[in-house]
């Protein structure tokens, strides 16, 4: 339980790092989220909770394949910001562009030959 603690707690302040810094320094801050910290973080914690490098590499490509339909979410939600659409709208649209577009990606993968 305390691992799990430890995780969490190192977890959520890299975020609330990140956040902290977008209010003094948007560019800096969008830097810092953009980073693949959650990515490596779970890597890390995967690896050191079932160090099976079979089960490693799958994990490494399917969040590869998960990224790609996440990111139109980043395009979405500033230009309906900026249309005058309020934020928690905006934001529910692209969660939902977002999820949409992942099922899309479970859909159509494994056609590809894919495996997430």
């Amino acid at each position: 339980m305390l691992y799990l603690a430890l995780k969490a707690l190192i977890s959520g302040l890299l975020i609330a790092a990140a956040s902290t810094l977008a209010k003094r320094y948007p560019g800096f801050g969008a830097l810092v989220a953009s980073l693949p910290l959650v990515s490596v973080l779970g890597m890390i914690w995967l690896w050191n909770d079932k160090p099976d490098t079979a089960n490693m590499a799958a994990h490494v490509q399917a969040t590869f394949w998960y990224v790609l339909p996440s990111l139109p979410m980043f395009l979405v939600i500033p230009l309906l910001l900026r249309a005058g659409l309020g934020f928690w709208p905006s934001l529910g649209l692209g969660c939902a562009l977002t999820i949409g577009l992942y099922a899309v990606m479970v859909a159509l993968a494994p056609r590809f030959g894919i495996a997430l």
